[in-house]
């Protein structure tokens, strides 16, 4: 099975109107910039995203809500983004807000081929509405079932052609989890090597789990918030 692709827009070309998605990274920190450009100039629509936030309004997923591709967006933090804010209260867009943690498990549970999972976060708020509660040796956890994903976009440092990959440092954060759970899962890294070349103690995702690989071009890696001090006089 070749793996390879030329580009993002090769990688995506399939993707069509109403899908589901997961993108990886955490804030700004190691999002599929290639990927989510693509998505933008195909203009494809009424997605739904599952990501830990929705971006800036001009970087990441905030640049698909400029062209209000997305129908839904599953995320634990949104509070960086202005566009999002006002296609929310306008009611343009349906949002599921989720504890991180739950994000996460959520993704886990559908890499492991499980249909759902049970958590105490949510337990007596809204997040808890309409969902199963069990009681497991005196304490209530929330049912929560598994993302069901047909495609994960995730970014890693490195790469090889068999779809192996090793993220660097925090980039690492969402995207090991979300790569084992999409039914069809796109990586674009940084550096495409051939099988061999990459130490197998420091792989973080096994190529089994990879469908569709390429190397990405033009990386901005954007600080959300920087913060800085006064050096001393």
């Amino acid at each position: 099975m070749n793996k390879v692709f030329t580009n993002a827009d090769d990688a995506v070309k399939d993707i069509s109107n109403g899908a589901v998605i997961m993108l990886g990274g955490f804030g700004l920190c190691g999002i599929p910039e290639n990927c989510i450009a693509a998505l933008v100039k195909k203009r494809v629509n009424n997605l739904t995203c599952i990501s830990n936030n929705a971006g800036v309004d001009d970087f990441g997923i905030g640049l698909m809500l400029q062209q209000k591709q997305l129908k839904k967006m599953i995320a634990s933090y949104v509070g960086e983004n202005a566009e999002f804010e006002r296609q929310l209260l306008s009611g343009e867009l349906e949002v599921e807000l989720i504890p991180q943690g739950t994000l996460a498990t959520r993704c886990m549970a559908a890499g492991y081929g499980m249909p759902a999972i049970f958590t105490p976060a949510g337990v007596g708020t809204e997040v808890a509405t309409g969902k199963e509660i069990r009681n497991f040796k005196g304490k209530d956890y929330l049912l929560e079932e598994a993302f069901d994903a047909d495609f994960a976009i995730v970014k890693a440092w490195k790469g090889d052609t068999q779809g192996n990959l090793i993220y660097k440092a925090t980039a690492r954060n969402f995207n090991p989890m979300m790569a084992m759970a999409g039914k069809i899962t796109i990586a674009e890294v940084e550096e495409l090597v051939e099988p061999g070349e990459l130490d197998p103690n420091q792989i973080h995702t096994p190529g089994i789990y990879v469908h569709r690989i390429f190397q990405g071009v033009n990386y901005e890696k954007r600080i959300e918030q920087r913060t800085v001090r006064q050096l001393a006089n």
